[in-house]
């Protein structure tokens, strides 16, 4: 593997404020070099190290070792968790895409206050999409990348199944 090109994808990792993409590092490489073949040599440097070649947001970003992630926590600023209204919501919208605040409610069987829109619009974790084609045209509501990042996700296809999620009600006699 050429030394320079492994250089310089490190270099532009740890340089980038998100993902970069192959595409993205195949636009310096020199002909004849592929990314995906420098994106394994880069990952295979930093496998077990403390910091590791995630796969995030359709792109590779430096992640903290997941099993060192723990004992950071002491020293490192977790960011404010999200009120349960809220991760109610990004849930709905993640799996529903796109989804309306009047769906959303529905199936939430709440109330969707515009406090806890606003906070997930301000943390970026979802975004207008365009409005739905019935009357009153309601604004369409989707995740962004920063919800992908911030949840670890390469894309939406590696959210849970739904069926993973539902809790099986406890047989009788073990409650």
């Amino acid at each position: 593997m050429d030394e320079d090109a492994v250089r310089l994808a490190e270099a532009l990792v740890f340089a980038s404020g998100g993902p970069v993409t192959a595409r993205q590092l195949q636009q310096l490489l020199p002909d004849g070099v592929e990314a995906e073949a420098v994106i394994a040599a880069l990952r295979a440097r930093y496998s077990g190290r403390g910091v590791e070649l995630a796969d995030v947001a359709g792109g590779v970003q430096f992640r903290t070792a997941e099993d060192l992630a723990p004992r950071l926590r002491k020293v490192v600023q977790v960011p404010r968790r999200l009120p349960r209204a809220a991760m109610e919501t990004l849930a709905i919208v993640a799996y529903h895409q796109p989804v309306t605040r009047p769906e959303i409610e529905e199936i939430r069987g709440a109330a969707l206050a515009q406090t806890t829109l606003d906070a997930l619009l301000e943390a970026g974790l979802i975004a207008p999409k365009g409005r739905k084609e019935v009357p009153g045209r309601p604004t369409l509501w989707a995740t962004t990348p920063a919800f992908l990042l911030q949840f670890g996700l390469r894309d939406l296809r590696d959210l849970p199944k739904r069926e993973d999620l539902l809790v099986e009600p406890p047989a009788a006699g073990e409650m």
